[in-house]
């Protein structure tokens, strides 16, 4: 079984964005040279997350309407008592979740039809970094 491990870096010109980075996923994967595995993808900060879904720009606008909603900006988080002021960062984390695992087959991401893979940034305007893992032969 082969192992490779890369990072992306970030540094996001807004508060809340939605990166797709599925092509720089599908770079590692074919520096790899795997035919047949798994890509995890996670996010290495508490106040971003990854998922997988369409990109279209009316659902992405839809997510981050509908996160902003359950987990809105607000002065009055118990978190924001410690100094910090993104205690909805973190709440946003918890609903999309930090991680996914792409299935690898016949040396390609083995996404539906319309998936993609996102970085969802919730406390943006400083630098921040995912791990993109490849196993497999």
């Amino acid at each position: 079984m082969k192992f490779l491990t890369e990072y992306l870096w970030f540094n996001t010109t807004k508060h809340r964005e939605y990166i797709n980075i599925t092509g720089e996923v599908d770079k590692v994967l074919r520096k790899s040279g795997i035919q047949e595995g798994m890509i995890l993808v996670s996010a290495m900060h508490i106040t971003a997350g990854v998922y997988v879904n369409d990109a279209e720009n009316g659902l992405i606008q839809d997510i981050d309407k509908w996160l902003e909603e359950l987990a809105p900006f607000k002065p009055d988080y118990k978190h924001h008592f410690t100094g910090e002021t993104n205690g909805d960062s973190h709440l946003k984390n918890l609903l999309i979740g930090h991680e996914v695992i792409v299935p690898v087959t016949n040396g390609r991401l083995d996404l539906g039809t319309w998936q993609q893979i996102y970085y969802a940034e919730f406390d943006g305007q400083r630098k921040k970094r995912l791990l993109i893992k490849v196993m497999g032969e």
